[in-house]
């Protein structure tokens, strides 16, 4: 749940204003379209509460891709009707209402994701704005819910593929991107506003422009073209670290791998592997090769030696054999990737792969998901101990009495591991300090600073 308080969408409140309490679950591109619903209710004169409790209105902007976390979905909007009684729903759990509507029939309105214009006239017809054209109410870079030195930049909507495990684009439609130019004005207003790491996602970052066939759009003095190293390019110009996620390993990803050698943007690709069985990955509909990935990896380190890669897993899809299992952990210890997250395979209701093969017990998805991090920690270990020693740029999260906690180049907010910093001064959270490293754990570093 996306923590507002912490953000600058609060601002001193106007007494006349209509109120709006708001939930932001799921991923980081639901938490973009928070963001976005939020920014166009400040413009129109809206305030938010930090209580459901007082709220003219509350909006829960839900997940809808797992079982679970369409739990967590229905359990917001539970909470919020009991504490406040008037609940607008948006977000991929939007796409399905039924559920919602069999569960809370009370709810005031469903709308599914990038709804914007939905959402709105929803919140317009329970509570009518009170806008005071002489109060600017919305920075330039509009409101954002995370912390203020980074954000998501969000570059396309939907997804062409079709993952037999996955309904995003059920929920959300096929691949649409945004022009390039839009893009990078959006990322300059973010980085005038102080903001100093902007984190790229979308549903297949890779994939960008293709649904436009790379169309070129204006930016300043030139044209550029909605293309995956174009954009990344230009983002490198900003002067703020640039992180990129959920990149397909396709092989025109080489081309970036030269950036990031050069420093244009941050040595760093998350890249959602899935599984590396060529069989479980043909039933998974994702690319089968896992020889050519592992070939791929290799020059990418030659190219790029401080290259960190981070992956997610399933482990227990339907008809995942103990062979097939096996294979993932060879690849593990082959690729040593440095960041990594696993998941036990969790029926989607609509999606393909729950009549793929037999159901894997979840003993055995327990089994399978402890023996895969047993692997990994010893890897994730033994690849930070090769940092002790070494002078890293550290950008500062937060601070407290002794130590302060912040990120490596190496390290994305919430999903990776951190570095805990000793300094003779306060630090400032959104500083980038140099820090010599001198111990490392399974998952993160400690070191004193000694560079501002």
């Amino acid at each position: 749940m996306a923590d507002i308080a912490a953000s600058d969408a609060f601002s001193s409140a106007r007494s006349d204003a209509p109120r709006i309490s708001f939930v932001s679950l799921g991923c980081p591109k639901a938490l973009v379209d928070s963001e976005r619903i939020i920014t166009s209710l400040r413009s129109e004169g809206y305030e938010l509460s930090r209580r459901h409790e007082g709220a003219d209105v509350v909006i829960v902007n839900t997940c809808g891709f797992l079982d679970s976390a369409k739990a967590e979905s229905l359990a917001a909007i539970g909470d919020a009707l009991k504490e406040n009684g008037k609940v607008i729903v948006t977000g991929c759990m939007g796409a399905e209402p039924e559920q919602i509507r069999a569960a809370y029939p009370s709810v005031l309105a469903v709308t599914g994701p990038q709804q914007y214009e939905s959402v709105l006239a929803a919140v317009h017809q329970a509570v009518p704005p009170t806008h005071d054209p002489f109060v600017d109410l919305v920075p330039p870079q509009g409101i954002k819910l995370t912390p203020r030195h980074y954000a998501y930049l969000k570059i396309s909507e939907g997804c062409n593929n079709r993952c037999t495990f996955c309904i995003i684009p059920k929920l959300r439609g096929d691949l649409v991107s945004r022009p390039a130019g839009d893009v990078l004005r959006e990322a300059e207003r973010l980085v005038a506003a102080g903001v100093k790491e902007l984190l790229v996602i979308s549903q297949d970052t890779s994939a960008y422009g293709v649904d436009v066939k790379y169309a070129a759009s204006q930016w300043k003095d030139r044209e550029v073209r909605a293309r995956f190293l174009d954009l990344a390019r230009e983002l490198g110009t900003l002067g703020a670290w640039v992180r990129m996620h959920y990149v397909y390993p396709y092989p025109h990803v080489d081309e970036v791998i030269q950036l990031m050698s050069d420093g244009v943007i941050l040595p760093y690709l998350d890249i959602p592997f899935q599984h590396s069985s060529p069989t479980v990955l043909k039933r998974m509909k994702r690319p089968a090769s896992n020889e050519k990935t592992l070939a791929r990896i290799l020059k990418w380190r030659q190219d790029c030696p401080e290259l960190t890669l981070r992956s997610t897993f399933i482990v227990g899809f339907p008809g995942e054999t103990d062979a097939e299992f096996e294979e993932l952990i060879s690849f593990l210890d082959e690729a040593e990737l440095d960041r990594v997250g696993c998941f036990k395979y969790e029926p989607v209701a609509g999606a393909p792969a729950n009549d793929l093969g037999v159901a894997i017990p979840d003993e055995v998805k327990q089994a399978r998901w402890e023996r895969f991090m047993e692997v990994q920690q010893r890897i994730s270990a033994r690849r930070l101990k090769r940092k002790v020693g070494t002078r890293q740029q550290v950008i500062i999260d937060s601070v407290g009495p002794t130590v302060a906690i912040g990120r490596s180049k190496a390290d994305a907010p919430e999903i990776d591991g951190v570095v805990h910093v000793a300094s003779r001064r306060p630090l400032r959270v959104g500083e980038i300090a140099t820090v010599k490293i001198e111990r490392a754990d399974a998952y993160d570093l400690h070191g004193t600073a000694v560079g501002f």
